[in-house]
C-alpha cells in the first residue's frame, strides 16, 4: 500500500521522513515511553534511523503495519507516534487490526493523541475495511486508557500475563472499537451476545 496523508483541525499524520530522526530519538529518551510500550531501550539515533528508515516502509509495503509520525499543523512539532497494525489470522480473514501509540512528554495533555487516534481509526474502518480495532497497555497505564476512551474504545477487561515486558510477564487491558460504535457500517453483521 502506499502510504497516506492525514489531517484534523490542528494536525498532520504523515510518514515520518529521514529528517525526523533527531526528534523521534529526542522523544523517546523520555523513560516513560520505554516503560510503557515496545519502544526500545536505550533508544539510540539508529534505532530511530531503523525505524524511520525501514520498519515504517517496510509495514508500509506489506500492507502490514501503518506507522504516521503526528505532527502540529502550526508549527510542524513532533507530538508523538501512532500506529496501525493489522492483525493476521486465518482464511476467513477478520479484518482486524491494533492501534498502539505514544506521546512525546511536552505535547501531552493537549487531547493531541486522541484526536490523531480518532482520525486514524476513521481511516482504518473507511479505507482499509477493518471491523474490529483492538488496544492493549500494560494494567496500571493510565495514560493509555484516558487516550484510548477518549477515541470511543470499550474497557472488555483484563488480559493476564499478555505482555511481556523487560523479560517479565504482566497483566494488560483490552479494549476494542467497532465500526457500529460511530455508527458506520461493516461488511460483516454483528450479532451481539443477549444482555
Amino acid at each position: 500500500m502506499e502510504p497516506v496523508t492525514l489531517t484534523t483541525r490542528r494536525l498532520v499524520l504523515r510518514p515520518f521522513a529521514a529528517g525526523d530522526v533527531e526528534a523521534v530519538y529526542q522523544a523517546c529518551q523520555d523513560p516513560e515511553i520505554p516503560r510503557w510500550t515496545a519502544v526500545p531501550s536505550p533508544y539510540t539515533r539508529e534505532t530511530a534511523a531503523d525505524f524511520i528508515g525501514r520498519i515504517c516502509p517496510d509495514g508500509w509495503r506489506e500492507d502490514t503495519l501503518y506507522n504516521f509520525g503526528v505532527f502540529t499543523v502550526a508549527e510542524d512539532a513532533l507530538v508523538g507516534s501512532i500506529g496501525l497494525v493489522r492483525l493476521q489470522q486465518l482464511a476467513p480473514p477478520q479484518r482486524q487490526a491494533e492501534l498502539g501509540y505514544w506521546t512525546a512528554a511536552d505535547q501531552r495533555g493537549r487531547g493531541y493523541t486522541k484526536e490523531a487516534g480518532r482520525e486514524v481509526c476513521r481511516w482504518a474502518f473507511e479505507s482499509l475495511g477493518v471491523e474490529r480495532i483492538e488496544w492493549y497497555a500494560e494494567a496500571g497505564n493510565e495514560g493509555s486508557r484516558a487516550v484510548a476512551l477518549g477515541i470511543g474504545f470499550v474497557q472488555e477487561g483484563t488480559l493476564r500475563s499478555r505482555l511481556v515486558h523487560e523479560g517479565t510477564r504482566r497483566d494488560c487491558w483490552v479494549g476494542s472499537l467497532l465500526p457500529s460504535d460511530w455508527q458506520l457500517p461493516s461488511a460483516t453483521p454483528y450479532l451481539p451476545a443477549p444482555k
